[in-house]
């Protein structure tokens, strides 16, 4: 698990470099301006994971309603107007000590440490549909709601997806599972309906000829640099795309970015080490000692796999594209020093 991690973390920073190096020099005058600032970001974020290795994971459980308010809080203070960080339309930064923040990335790992908390202390209560299953549905979906109105919708999915999986292990009923996501589902597919950015993606999707070329234009480039690559790939640092093609390249689609300059064989080789990683994260889950630690482990794996899945299938045209960064591998400190930290988890 450590392996798969640090393996990750590693090509990440060397595609941010490859796909990021021509426009930091256009922007900023430093071919190196988003590598050094990852490599900062990777090393913090490695702190924060040997520190969660060393932690009495009891403390967790203990911390666990105070991380998850102030969860809630910071997710209420981005949408305060003035507060909160507008870019491209969507308000999902805080700034602090001069730094952007995204709150959205604590609150996953927040809903994770919450969810295990709540299923080991009350696992006979979870048959009860009003005593033990509502509550923390009810909790989930206020998070996501304040997720949504930022909007961020690509979050929001994953963490609905993350609790669920972990309702699943928790042994919730079947019948309950099936009746919220029988009035979830459509409910989300109807708010992305009314959001006018989120229709474009969804008919992108499904029509692309019923939306404007502007709607479709990032998944066009991203298909533009996986097609090329073939199965070996361009050469590393020999993209096309990054060269003011494809938007943002070192974000949420650099794994466009890995297709087009290590082919075929270096995007499945991304694939297998996530594979590994859900292998090994479950195996850990499984072998827990207590059932707070092995839902634990289950909801960190769960978390990151997910994750990775909703962004591949964004970047391959699966999915509709929303804003979700590739775990490990994309541009950003908020994310990164999260992950890592929770990768600590199972690995403690």
């Amino acid at each position: 698990l450590l392996a798969v991690t640090v393996i990750l973390v590693g090509l990440g920073i060397v595609m941010i470099y490859s796909a990021s190096a021509i426009r930091a020099q256009e922007r900023f005058g430093d071919p190196t301006f988003f590598l050094k600032k990852q490599a900062v970001w990777a090393a913090l974020g490695l702190l924060a994971m040997v520190w969660a290795v060393t932690w009495d994971l009891k403390r967790f459980q203990r911390v666990t309603p105070v991380l998850f308010l102030a969860s809630l809080l910071l997710l209420l203070l981005v949408l305060a107007p003035g507060v909160g960080i507008k870019i491209n339309g969507a308000r999902r930064w805080l700034r602090l000590l001069g730094l952007s923040f995204q709150p959205a990335e604590l609150a996953k790992l927040a809903l994770v440490l919450f969810l295990a908390s709540y299923f080991a202390r009350r696992q006979d209560r979870l048959d009860s549909f009003l005593d033990g299953f509502l509550p923390p549905l009810l909790l989930t979906g206020i998070m996501a709601g304040l997720i949504i109105a930022q909007p961020n919708f690509g979050t929001a999915v994953v963490l609905l997806v993350t609790a669920a999986l972990m309702f699943c292990v928790g042994r919730a009923r079947f019948s309950h599972l099936l009746g919220t996501a029988a009035v979830a589902i459509p409910g989300l597919l109807a708010l992305m309906w009314m959001a006018p950015h989120g229709r474009a993606r969804l008919l992108a999707l499904w029509n692309p000829a019923q939306v404007s070329a502007r709607a479709t234009y990032q998944l066009d480039q991203s298909f533009y640099a996986l097609g090329p690559g073939g199965w070996l790939g361009l050469g590393l640092g020999n993209s096309m795309q990054k060269l003011f093609f494809l938007p943002e390249p070192h974000n949420d689609f650099i794994f466009a970015i890995v297709g087009e300059e290590l082919g075929f064989v270096g995007a499945l080789a991304v694939v297998a080490l996530f594979a590994l990683f859900l292998w090994r994260g479950a195996r850990t889950a499984v072998r827990a000692p207590d059932p707070y630690t092995g839902y634990l482990a289950m909801g960190v794996t769960g978390l990151i796999v997910c994750q990775a899945v909703i962004n591949m299938g964004v970047v391959s045209g699966l999915l509709p594209t929303t804003g979700v960064p590739l775990p490990f591998l994309s541009f950003g400190g908020s994310s990164l020093v999260i992950m890592l930290f929770a990768v600590g988890i199972p690995l403690n």
